[in-house]
């Protein structure tokens, strides 16, 4: 993680250890991080938001140095072990900001505990429709785990890491393919790679997304919402931002030009500013206050 404040810290829920870090003091702010993915993935923003906020950056079950438990790793899972390390830390409620998989934990957490979020915001979200690169459709097959060993050697491993060191020490910034990089090596550990396959299958078939917000998008009316994606996503096509948008009256949608999946990686700058400035400009929701009753009973 980026910033000399930082430290990593960890908390056992439930007989499993959960990996976070905190900085800063303010507003909260809880960041979740995508598949196969960690709390690393926020280093270049983490230290700029620190200064007016308090940010929280857990490791998911499965992920990171977080425990990898046989057991559910479904969204509502995942929000549940978000919330209960929220009120064990006493932090919230939170601006909930999620990215791929977290979108779609970080829209769990909304929907099941919305007393703990006050604002959501988005990042190249899962969840908002059907398709899904090929890749991960192709992890999704059956018995893919057992073809996975081979597909992760340490020989490759190794060098690519060695040849991203190379880029680093010459200047050469390739974000996105640095994050899908650190990805793709952290499936060469058993634990995480077992974890990944049941967080994915929880979400994903082989004909893409298998979980779908998109019927319960209106409930989102009640929340302050921003929709941040990479005009350039090729894991989750961008048309998913614009059809969120639109269901989702009130949201605003920030589209970064020449950038792929992972806009807080990309242009850690503008993700801050934009971030920043939606946070300033929203009052946040009152979760404990919204009609639930008279919005599900007028529905859509």
């Amino acid at each position: 993680m980026g910033g000399k404040d930082l430290q990593l810290h960890h908390l056992t829920l439930h007989g499993h250890r959960v990996a976070y870090c905190r900085a800063g003091d303010g507003p909260a702010v809880l960041l979740i991080h995508g598949m196969a993915g960690s709390m690393r993935t926020w280093r270049h923003v983490v230290p700029e938001l620190a200064r007016r906020h308090t940010v929280l950056t857990p490791d998911l079950l499965g992920h990171g140095e977080s425990a990898k438990p046989p057991g559910d790793y479904s969204l509502g899972a995942q929000a549940s072990t978000l919330r209960d390390l929220l009120l064990a830390l006493g932090i919230g409620p939170v601006t909930v900001v999620g990215q791929s998989l977290g979108g779609g934990v970080a829209m769990q957490l909304a929907y099941q505990h919305p007393e703990l979020c006050e604002r959501l915001v988005l990042v190249g979200s899962g969840g908002l429709g059907r398709e899904v690169s090929w890749m991960i459709r192709l992890f999704a097959l059956p018995g893919a785990e057992y073809v996975m060993p081979a597909v992760f050697p340490r020989f490759v491993r190794d060098a690519g890491s060695r040849m991203l060191g190379w880029f680093g020490r010459a200047g050469i910034r390739a974000p996105h393919f640095e994050e899908m990089w650190q990805a793709y090596v952290s499936l060469g550990d058993a634990d995480k790679r077992r974890a990944f396959v049941r967080t994915l299958r929880s979400v994903v078939d082989p004909g893409g997304q298998a979980v779908c917000a998109k019927d319960r998008l209106y409930l989102a009316a009640a929340m302050p919402t921003l929709i941040v994606w990479g005009d350039q996503d090729p894991v989750i096509p961008v048309q998913h931002a614009h059809d969120a948008h639109a269901a989702m009256a009130g949201s605003r949608l920030e589209i970064f030009a020449g950038v792929g999946h992972f806009p807080h990686v990309e242009d850690p700058r503008r993700f801050v500013e934009v971030l920043s400035d939606f946070m300033e400009s929203t009052a946040p929701a009152r979760g404990g206050e919204f009609p639930w009753r008279e919005i599900l009973a007028r529905g859509a």
